[in-house]
């Protein structure tokens, strides 16, 4: 597990070192996120659809669901910044229940922003999430978490495109 912490150091002071040498990214170089993502998981059928960039923004639904009832939504959008793109995201129960104040939602800023991948790191650098864009069907949603007892651990998300 002390393997995958310092990995997961590095890959955080890499993301903020390459995104800091490239300049401020800007929300159309997140096209590559657009589409229909679907995987079949542990945790049930996942959805998760991002909308074309419009303006400063682009957003998305996602939904999980096993056994025929719904586990749990998100709602994200993505908007820019001075210092770039920042991804804002809601979690909510069925019957739209949020888990988040309603004043305080997860505000994750872009650390990283490269061809067909962006990296957006939580304020307390406890939750680093990715997406990858690996071929033209599949995208990686990989998701890199500190938990209570300071260990590391990483989920990867592998969906392909449903459109």
């Amino acid at each position: 597990m002390k393997k995958l912490s310092l990995i997961v150091i590095i890959l955080i002071n890499t993301a903020i070192s390459a995104f800091a040498q490239k300049g401020k990214a800007s929300i159309s170089d997140l096209n590559f996120m657009t589409g229909t993502w679907t995987l079949k998981h542990k945790w049930g059928d996942m959805e998760e659809i991002w909308s074309k960039p419009m303006g400063d923004n682009l957003m998305s639904t996602f939904r999980c669901v096993k056994d025929g009832k719904v586990v749990f939504y998100e709602f994200m959008v993505v908007e820019q910044a001075a210092s770039g793109p920042v991804l804002i995201l809601r979690h909510f129960n069925k019957g739209s229940i949020g888990w988040e104040d309603k004043d305080k939602p997860y505000l994750m800023p872009a650390v990283a922003v490269t061809k067909n991948q962006v990296a957006y790191l939580s304020k307390d650098k406890k939750v680093l999430i990715t997406y990858k864009r690996l071929s033209t069907q599949r995208l990686d949603c990989i998701l890199d978490e500190e938990g209570k007892d300071g260990k590391w651990t990483q989920e990867v998300f592998s969906y392909t495109l449903n459109n």
